[in-house]
């Protein structure tokens, strides 16, 4: 499979040199030049087919030849080592836990098929591949515990001072090893354009082989599609017209759902579920794309101004608004929405949610009042013990912190804190 530049000012390219690049050459993202339907005999027999089986239809044709099917599977069963259940909230509404892999994120998924993806593609390789990524909050340690301790890969993680959750930090600060961590005075946009400019940086790249580890990169992107296939799997046989609300930050989850859906999979509708970031809620609503400036909230992971997936989406509908629109409804809502959100499912329903979940629950419920008949699944993209300082605000009882947590709450934060382009320059180039 081949991948081609969404600016459309550079060369195709194959999948490994997508995953190797991470951006292409004009600043574009990478999109598959085809997508082919699932063929009608894999959901005749989804129901008895594993997660790894479903994976492995679900990727293969955007990794081969590049990566074998034997290698392919390998990597699939490393990178699903954890469960995807979804839990009943009430009859028309359940909630598709993605926080039981390692570091209690949904960008597990992503970041463990992506190292081992790079691992293969760089077997041979002498020269040492520096891992460069921009965390909101979740990708940091999914993608810190996803390359740890991976021989010839440096990973280098910049995160907004201040803006993560405690055990956020923890998990991208304390690992030590490959792991560097810089604490950025900004916002995750600044992060994200530090990146952006580092890879566009002839001084670096000419020194230095970097990739990115955000969804811009396909293989930390593509395989998000595993999930929506898990849950309908799950519901198909006791519920129609199944929906999906994604909490919305980057828009990779949701644009990897829509991927999902050009395979053939039957959803009825995408929720685009916004906190008090809401430039794709504005455009649904006027048609107008305006990036803005982002704004800090209690769902720090969705603290996004110009998301950078958004772009695959409208290339996946041909840039026709209507045809997005159609398949796509968004609502966004605030800090003590999320809170009142969060208190209310627990009293309720017996459910602890975290902020990004809650607004998940409330945006599924608003497409409800409209569309009755349908059945939401609202996606928990964080473990509610990784917000403890938000959680304590509405549920008083206390949060049994899971393992993979008290691992790294006692270990030494050590992290490089950096205002400026040039500082981050000088640590890629060793001159800092």
């Amino acid at each position: 499979m081949d991948f081609y530049s969404l600016n459309h000012k550079a060369p195709n390219t194959s999948f490994k040199e997508a995953v190797i690049k991470g951006l292409a050459p004009d600043k574009g993202l990478y999109f598959p030049t085809s997508i082919q339907k699932l063929p009608a005999s894999f959901y005749d027999s989804l129901s008895d087919l594993s997660d790894n089986a479903i994976a492995f239809e679900v990727i293969k044709q955007f990794v081969s030849p590049e990566i074998p099917e034997n290698e392919l599977k390998r990597i699939i069963k490393e990178t699903l080592c954890f469960d995807f259940p979804v839990v009943k909230i009430k009859d028309s509404i359940s909630s598709l836990e993605l926080f039981h892999g390692p570091t209690m994120a949904f960008k597990d998924v992503g970041a463990r098929f992506m190292s081992r993806c790079l691992r293969y593609f760089t077997r041979d390789q002498k020269k040492e591949t520096t891992v460069l990524v921009a965390t909101s909050g979740d990708t940091g340690g999914a993608v810190a515990n996803g390359f740890l301790g991976v021989e010839g890969i440096n990973v280098v993680i910049l995160y907004p001072s201040g803006k993560v959750s405690e055990v956020q930090e923890k998990q991208l600060t304390t690992l030590g090893q490959n792991i560097t961590a810089l604490e950025v005075d900004g916002v995750f946009d600044d992060c994200q354009d530090m990146v952006k400019q580092a890879f566009l940086d002839r001084s670096i790249t000419d020194k230095v082989q970097i990739t990115s580890a955000n969804s811009i990169n396909v293989a930390r992107w593509l395989p998000q599609m595993f999930y929506f296939f898990f849950a309908y799997q799950q519901l198909y046989k006791h519920h129609k017209n199944i929906v999906f609300s994604v909490p919305s930050g980057n828009f990779g989850n949701i644009c990897a759902g829509f991927m999902a859906q050009q395979l053939g999979l039957p959803v009825h509708h995408f929720i685009a579920a916004n906190n008090s970031n809401q430039v794709v809620t504005e455009y649904l609503e006027s048609e107008d794309y305006s990036p803005k400036p982002t704004i800090q909230t209690l769902s720090n992971a969705m603290d996004v101004g110009n998301p950078s997936n958004f772009v695959r989406i409208q290339e996946i509908f041909k840039n026709e608004f209507q045809a997005l629109k159609s398949n796509l409804t968004s609502f966004s809502f605030s800090d003590q929405e999320t809170l009142e959100a969060m208190k209310r499912l627990y009293d309720s329903y017996n459910y602890t949610a975290d902020p990004h979940g809650a607004i998940g629950f409330l945006a599924a419920e608003a497409y409800q009042k409209d569309h009755p008949g349908t059945h939401c699944l609202f996606l928990e993209t964080a473990h509610p013990a990784k917000f403890l300082d938000v959680v304590k605000q509405v549920i008083p009882e206390q949060i049994e912190l899971p393992t993979q947590i008290k691992a790294v709450m006692n270990q030494e934060k050590k992290s490089i804190p950096i205002s400026t382009y040039k500082e981050l320059k000088a640590i890629l180039l060793g001159d800092f």
